[in-house]
């Protein structure tokens, strides 16, 4: 799945975790994007068996989608955490960073920030 596509599966995650249903216009307003731009994503996600819409325009994640998105949100958060306390940069701008570095990370890299981060929480 491409970088784009990560960014939308993660939205429709956070924004169903917060408000309950998730309409491809509030995908568009969260990103910043157009309705038809949304709308082709998610066609794409609709076709390559990431999400569902229901005859009300809902969104929701299949199980493939939910696994790849919840795997995002992980390395997101994960990111951000890391960043702020190794880097010691806002919370602003680590989630601008983890937000680009979620997607080329490897996952042996990851478990290791993973592993790091657990052994901080550890040591309190």
């Amino acid at each position: 799945m491409q970088e784009s596509g990560e960014d939308y599966i993660e939205t429709i995650y956070r924004l169903k975790k917060k408000n309950g249903t998730v309409r491809s216009v509030d995908v568009a307003k969260e990103l910043g994007f157009s309705r038809p731009s949304v709308s082709r994503a998610v066609g794409i996600l609709k076709r390559d068996g990431y999400i569902t819409m229901d005859e009300s325009g809902e969104l929701e994640l299949t199980e493939k989608g939910r696994k790849k998105a919840t795997g995002v949100y992980d390395r997101h958060r994960t990111l951000t955490r890391f960043l702020m306390e190794t880097a010691s940069v806002s919370e602003k701008t680590a989630e601008a960073d983890a937000c680009r570095i979620e997607h080329v990370i490897s996952e042996s890299t990851f478990r290791g920030i993973k592993k790091y981060i657990k052994g901080k929480t550890e040591q309190v």
